[in-house]
């Protein structure tokens, strides 16, 4: 944590990139995992990425709580 903490201090376009490649590759992990659950459904295509963002929504809310 400490390295990220230096990171952010020393280098904040490095540590920004570092951070938003996370947030991609996690939100396309959660959309393939959702793509993987839905699949046998039959759903349309937008259904992995409604109920990836339901749940983020619903997260949230209770974080704010």
């Amino acid at each position: 944590m400490e390295h990220l903490r230096r990171l952010q201090v020393e280098k904040p376009v490095v540590f920004w990139a570092v951070v938003l490649l996370g947030f991609f590759v996690a939100f396309q992990l959660l959309l393939f995992v959702a793509g993987l659950l839905l699949g046998p459904f039959g759903l349309p295509a937008w259904a992995p990425i409604a109920v990836v963002l339901a749940g983020l929504v619903i997260v949230a809310r209770r974080q704010q709580r």
